[in-house]
């Protein structure tokens, strides 16, 4: 049996939210270790490596406010960052505070047990390492782990497969190669494009399209560069103000669509279109609220489509229906133009679902298609997913899984009862992937940490959520999603992409200023809604 190490905290994780709470638990003088499944740094812009693959939140400020010389020092280079670029920053970040001497790689957390006794966590890792700690951060991440749908005979296909959350390190070269990939979900209107002018011929397979909104990125204007960095901090200030902490540069309309005739409509969706990026769901007021006013808005995208696509029976297979905005809206280069050349097909899926995988390929519709490579799109198991890779056991041997059976429950995303001193960052219940993930990570770990220096200051040895706080925020999480368009459609913010999973809308949609406000509330209360026990 191995040595058990002893520790103030474990961070699972070391993507954003893992390098900055090792960060803060440095300066707050805890002893604290990070265990990372990869072999580097970067989370999810490390493992997401497909071709294409970029942020669709603006590179200025999807990235770290908490150094100023960081700020000021690090040059980012195009209005969306690649993954490359983002990588590389997380490597620039992990260097400058000299974080990866406490980060443990290539090891994967496998089991956190309650120990009642002493009030402390027992860790173990695929390692054989074993951990006593007062404190589990989990930094786990919404999007890391895979959705692989378990299709009939995928053992069976003798060509090279390939899923987009985790591909291979080395450049995959198509060329002369017929491909096929199935999905359609961001990372797969990412990386048609560019897959598409590689292959020798590339077929998609929809279930479901997307609405999806042209990035029209571009190479940094070093003036517009100046400009942000003279007043990064009100910048930040600013975006910490808005409902997904981004954009605050960029207007943001609140009238409504019924405020404006046809002509004023359009040309208002005519300049968001042209600026590109999510804002274009900011056009008008009520597109989030009013399904009449969603339609339009809907409409004026399949429009664009139909004038994209050539042919009209591709572009009606390509025009999404229903509600704008209740799946996470798309942002691409050239992805319905692509459908265009003459070496991409569109196969819609969504009547005729595949049928099997062969040794050449696979069959839908009693056709059997034959690759050369299959690409698998199909997303994640998000928000939750990560978590319950691991055997997490909680007060009186109650698992997580068993927990969150009927769906996610936590307390301000950031805390579950019966489990003590766990900590989830950008979990179920806070705004997470309905805001700038970086903001919101920053904001966590900020709250963290002050709650963790509380309760050494106060001598305090255990923190949990209480019960009814609990359900009071699922309850109140419920009531604010419902007075939204998000919950109507089957989209992975419900789990709906994955087969058993409960379908309960995972993030918090109040946005991000009333959550700061909330948590703000909460801690100067004391940490209302949390129970403590004190040393023995």
């Amino acid at each position: 049996m191995a040595d058990t190490q002893v520790l103030d905290a474990i961070i699972v994780g070391a993507g954003f939210a893992g390098m900055y709470t090792l960060h803060r638990m440095r300066e707050a003088g805890f002893n604290a270790r990070v265990f990372e499944a990869g072999d580097n740094v970067g989370g999810t812009w490390y493992w997401n490596r497909y071709p294409g693959a970029r942020c669709d939140v603006e590179s200025m400020e999807y990235s770290y406010s908490f150094d100023a010389d960081l700020q000021q020092n690090w040059e980012w280079s195009e209005r969306y960052a690649t993954q490359p670029e983002i990588l590389s920053y997380a490597n620039h970040v992990a260097d400058r505070f000299d974080l990866r001497r406490d980060i443990s790689f290539n090891t994967r957390v496998t089991a956190l047990k309650y120990q009642e006794a002493n009030k402390r966590w027992l860790v173990t890792t695929d390692k054989n390492e074993r951990v006593s700690t007062r404190f589990c951060i989990m930094a786990t991440g919404c999007l890391s782990s895979i959705n692989q749908p378990a299709f009939e005979g995928l053992e069976n296909f003798g060509g090279e497969t390939y899923h987009t959350g985790r591909w291979p390190h080395e450049e995959v070269n198509f060329s002369g190669k017929t491909v096929g990939i199935i999905g359609t979900g961001s990372s797969a209107i990412q990386s048609i494009p560019l897959i598409a002018e590689n292959a020798k011929h590339l077929t998609v397979f929809q279930r479901t399209p997307n609405f999806s909104i042209p990035a029209h990125n571009q190479d940094l204007d070093p003036a517009f560069i100046e400009e942000i960095k003279s007043d990064y901090e009100n910048f930040r200030s600013e975006n910490r103000q808005m409902f997904g902490g981004f954009g605050a540069r960029r207007a943001a309309y609140e009238d409504s669509v019924w405020d404006a005739d046809n002509d004023k409509r359009h040309a208002r969706f005519e300049e968001r279109w042209s600026l590109g990026g999510l804002g274009f769901l900011r056009s008008f007021g009520d597109l989030s609220q009013s399904i009449e006013a969603n339609d339009i808005a809907a409409e004026f995208v399949r429009e664009k489509i139909r004038e994209i696509v050539d042919d009209p029976a591709v572009a009606e297979t390509l025009c999404p229906e229903g509600v704008i905005g209740c799946k996470r809206l798309c942002v691409d280069t050239n992805y319905y133009a692509t459908f265009n050349r003459e070496n991409v097909q569109l196969i819609d899926i969504k009547n005729e679902p595949i049928e099997t995988l062969t040794e050449a390929g696979l069959v839908t519709g009693g056709v059997e298609y034959q690759f050369d490579a299959i690409i698998f799109a199909t997303g994640f198991d998000a928000m939750t997913g990560s978590l319950q890779r691991i055997n997490i056991e909680g007060r009186s041997g109650l698992t997580l899984k068993e927990k969150w059976a009927a769906g996610p429950r936590t307390y301000l995303g950031l805390s579950i009862s019966d489990f003590p001193n766990l900590f989830t960052i950008s979990g179920p219940g806070s705004p997470s992937v309905l805001s700038n993930m970086i903001v919101t990570i920053e904001q966590h770990v900020n709250w963290i940490m002050d709650c963790l220096v509380f309760m050494r200051d106060e001598a305090l040895t255990t923190i949990e959520a209480e019960p009814q706080a609990e359900e009071g925020w699922v309850n109140q999480g419920n009531e604010l999603a419902n007075m939204t368009l998000m919950p109507k459609c089957n989209s992975w913010y419900l789990g709906a992409n994955v087969p058993g999973k409960p379908r309960i809308f995972m993030p918090y949609v109040g946005g991000i200023p009333l959550y700061f406000e909330t948590c703000e509330r909460v801690a100067a209360n004391r940490y209302e809604g949390f129970a403590f026990s004190a040393k023995a």
